[in-house]
């Protein structure tokens, strides 16, 4: 899958699972999901984002702090999805996987 459709499928994650009264594609890849100047997701919406992130792409997020990195921007969890699936190493760059 393309980093393009990666972002457009966690757009519509984003919108469908949290009915968001917006559409995917007015939401920029750099825009804060949480807070005033964003989405303006709470804790209940986290909750729900990462129900629908293991649901959608079978990547967990084991704690709060691990969250609050990866669930800031949609940039931020397309990362956070391919580091998890190991597509990503830890220091950005794309890696092989093993065939």
């Amino acid at each position: 899958m393309s980093d393009a459709d990666l972002r457009a499928r966690i757009k519509e994650m984003l919108v469908k699972n949290l009915m968001l009264q917006t559409t995917p594609d007015q939401i920029g890849d750099d825009l804060p999901l949480f807070g005033p100047n964003g989405l303006g997701l709470d804790s209940i919406d986290a909750l729900e984002l990462v129900v629908s992130m293991e649901k959608t792409f079978g990547v967990g997020v084991p704690n709060s702090e691990v969250a609050g990195k990866a669930l800031r921007t949609v940039n931020t969890i397309h990362d956070y999805i391919l580091e998890k699936r190991g597509e990503v190493s830890h220091t950005g760059e794309k890696v092989d996987k093993p065939a």
